[in-house]
């Protein structure tokens, strides 16, 4: 398959600026593969389609403020940094972003705050955009780190032309976040509220938790039309023992196996043993699956409605069929489904 069979017209109201009023009340596509079907529900529906003893596999990652403005040294420009990963800790090193990035060159100094209390030099380009930055601050680390928190802002997606709001903190976070990482939310389990993770947990349905730190790499452009070709950036996995045992034991009882967002279905299909089953792992992955695709773990998955050309359709195509993922996109949106991260849910079965 090719760069060109992903693409599609998609129309700018039906991206989502704001989320749904209540998480479980978003819209819900299902679509049964084997009997060809697309029903329109809401999310909360969801739990109609589980039963004891099947798992939910949940990515528990944490998004963590993490676009800063500052302002160059002499001239201040303001400065948009983005930051990516922590490279070193004792040394305060950081991967990150810089907009706009022509006028941020090496030995260039940034400061942060109303009153400069945190200071960056770039000491490295790494790509286009792309700088290391050492950051000077008088305080432990741990100070340093509340001080990133305090002076950065919930990372919401470029395409949503607004300022963010103080529920953005909030909402932009699954309910189930624990392990802080991410640059962006696994946002298939934005849907999932208080109320009907307790509904699915009485109803004798598992959760399996995963952690995949996403990075910007998983919404990077795909820039070549051999799609073998596009290298995914690496993102930070763990996945524990615990973990192995509720999804293997899920799996030799034949229950349905459900894969929360791609990021989920991407740790997963990382680790699987020859026998197909679920490996833990500690380590870093740069999976690509786009169509064909043969899933070892999952037998369905939940998730958001995705952009043209993205990783993330790719994926879906690999898992749902091509035609009747194009059949599904087309019905989402004569339908007005809302699309990407704040959008609405698919549940594939």
């Amino acid at each position: 398959m090719k760069l060109s069979h992903f693409n599609f017209n998609l129309p700018k109201e039906l991206l989502a600026e704001f989320p749904a009023e209540n998480r479980d009340e978003s819209r819900l596509m299902v679509i049964d593969r084997q009997k060809n079907t697309i029903e329109h529900k809401m999310f909360k529906d969801v739990i109609n389609y589980f039963d004891d003893g099947d798992v939910l596999i949940l990515n528990n990652t944490k998004v963590f403020p993490a676009r800063l403005y500052g302002n160059k040294e002499k001239t201040g420009a303001r400065i948009e940094v983005f930051l990516l990963r922590e490279l070193n800790s004792e040394q305060r090193l950081w991967d990150v972003l810089v907009d706009p990035a022509r006028k941020i060159r090496i030995g260039n100094k940034l400061y942060f705050g109303d009153d400069d209390s945190l200071v960056a030099e770039v000491i490295d380009n790494t790509t286009s955009r792309g700088r290391t930055l050492r950051f000077l601050y008088d305080g432990s680390y741990e100070e340093f780190r509340n001080k990133l928190t305090e002076l950065g802002e919930t990372p919401i997606p470029k395409y949503i032309n607004r300022d963010v709001t103080p529920e953005d903190a909030e909402r932009y976070q699954t309910i189930y976040a624990k392990e802080e990482g991410a640059v962006a939310a696994p946002t298939a389990g934005l849907h999932f509220s208080k109320h009907l993770l307790k509904k699915l947990e009485i109803k004798g349905v598992n959760f399996a938790e995963v952690t995949l730190h996403v990075g910007l790499g998983t919404f990077n452009p795909v820039e070549v039309e051999d799609l073998s070709k596009h290298k995914m950036d690496s993102e930070e996995l763990i996945i524990t023992q615990e973990a192995c045992d509720i999804v293997n034991e899920g799996k030799a009882k034949k229950k349905r196996i459900c894969a929360v967002g791609t990021t989920s279905m991407r740790a997963i299909e990382s680790s699987v043993s020859s026998a197909n089953t679920l490996n833990p792992y500690e380590g870093w992955t740069n999976k690509f699956i786009f169509p064909p695709h043969d899933f070892s773990i999952a037998n369905c998955m939940i998730t958001n409605f995705h952009t043209p050309k993205s990783t993330l359709l790719m994926m879906i195509s690999a898992f749902c069929g091509h035609d009747l993922m194009k059949k599904a996109y087309e019905e989402a949106i004569k339908e007005g489904y809302k699309f990407y991260s704040y959008g609405d849910a698919m549940l594939i079965l």
